[in-house]
């Protein structure tokens, strides 16, 4: 790898200045969010939380990131587009936090902050030819690559924005995600990228503390549509535009978890007849909540799954596609298995509660009865 020591004393130094900054703004943020109103009240079923909390923490996330990257990193004509098509994104998300702006919109404001990005040089031009049989190298996308650059850093935009269900979900797998990233822009001596990376990196760390369950903030649109917008430029400028002689897949291994959520969850309403971006209960969190995991429960285990398949993306660059393959395959069969397991010792815990036990005597269950009454009341 070959990375000299004043490298690394700037990417550490880019994350701990990061995770400084956004952990002293949060609790700042989260006076600010009550005080405009940017609260959010559960009242559907897909809210896991049972009363109000304020959200737009993405605010302190994106201070964080930004004084990291205006410290240490090389403020080039593709970073002064990736940090302007933030502040696009985080202002939509922010107004989108206090009153809720139609998808549309939303949409088209996504689409107009990647053009940004596209317009100052972030573009996917070529990646490797995944046909093994062809002579050719790589495949060049020619003009194809503005529309196909705009469509890469949306859909991964929109992606963190879906997983954001439970508490520290979205938020601890970018985290995992920039540090898969991160690792891979080392052994490819792209030390430019590592510093962006590390920045999302402690802005995550930061705001971690406040956001794991029982979170005391939400990070809102603002923090995760920044989240997958950063991700997905920066993987443009690291991995698909540089990396393109391994393999593609590289990038989406390490964002896949979120990847696979939004296609899954796309043509599942499809098929149900429903508009693709209408939300639902139906994502892999609600599905692990369903299951009977607890919140914490699952997001580790999500987080595990997470972790595995940006391992795989760092065994690519190192080691070759098979031992990933070998490893993700591996992991898939386990996670079966697990899941398996803990859904059977959960049916015979259920069975083995719902036995009835011997009737108590009179008295015995008046003061049940009585005790019950005093408890619901409370």
């Amino acid at each position: 790898m070959n990375i000299q020591l004043q490298d690394l004393l700037k990417i550490g130094l880019t994350m701990l200045v990061s995770v400084a900054v956004c952990f002293a703004m949060t609790p700042l943020v989260r006076s600010f969010a009550v005080k405009v109103g940017a609260v959010d009240v559960p009242k559907d079923n897909r809210r896991m939380h049972d009363h109000p909390i304020p959200r737009q923490g993405g605010l302190a996330i994106f201070l964080g990131f930004l004084v990291g990257v205006v410290l240490f990193a090389d403020l080039n004509r593709q970073v002064q587009g990736i940090l302007l098509g933030s502040v696009i994104i985080v202002t939509v998300g922010a107004i989108d936090d206090i009153v809720p702006l139609p998808a549309l919109l939303k949409f088209v404001v996504q689409i107009g902050a990647a053009g940004v990005a596209v317009a100052f040089g972030v573009r996917i031009e070529h990646i490797a030819n995944p046909i093994f049989w062809s002579d050719a190298q790589y495949i060049s996308f020619g003009a194809w690559s503005i529309p196909i650059t705009i469509f890469w850093i949306v859909g991964i935009t929109n992606s963190i924005n879906l997983i954001d269900g439970l508490d520290g979900l979205a938020c601890g797998v970018s985290a995992i995600s920039s540090l898969s990233i991160l690792v891979i822009s080392l052994v490819l001596r792209q030390v430019d990228i590592a510093v962006l990376l590390a920045a999302v990196l402690g802005a995550c760390l930061g705001f971690m503390p406040y956001n794991l369950n029982p979170a005391k903030i939400f990070m809102g649109d603002t923090g995760a549509l920044l989240l997958g917008y950063v991700l997905s430029t920066v993987s443009v400028i690291g991995l698909l535009k540089f990396y393109a002689i391994i393999s593609f897949a590289v990038p989406l291994l390490a964002l896949a978890l979120p990847i696979f959520d939004t296609c899954f969850a796309i043509v599942r309403r499809l098929l149900k007849g429903q508009n693709p971006m209408s939300p639902d209960r139906g994502h892999f969190h609600h599905r692990l909540i369903d299951m009977g995991f607890s919140q914490k429960q699952s997001v580790a285990v999500l987080y595990a799954i997470s972790a595995v398949l940006g391992l795989s993306a760092v065994i690519i660059t190192t080691s070759g596609e098979m031992k990933a393959l070998i490893l993700v395959l591996s992991f898939c069969v386990a996670i079966i298995i697990g899941i398996a397991l803990i859904k059977s010792h959960d049916d015979k815990v259920e069975k083995q509660e719902k036995i009835p036990e011997k009737a108590p005597e009179d008295g015995a269950a008046a003061g049940t009865e009585t005790e019950k009454n005093e408890e619901d009341g409370r």
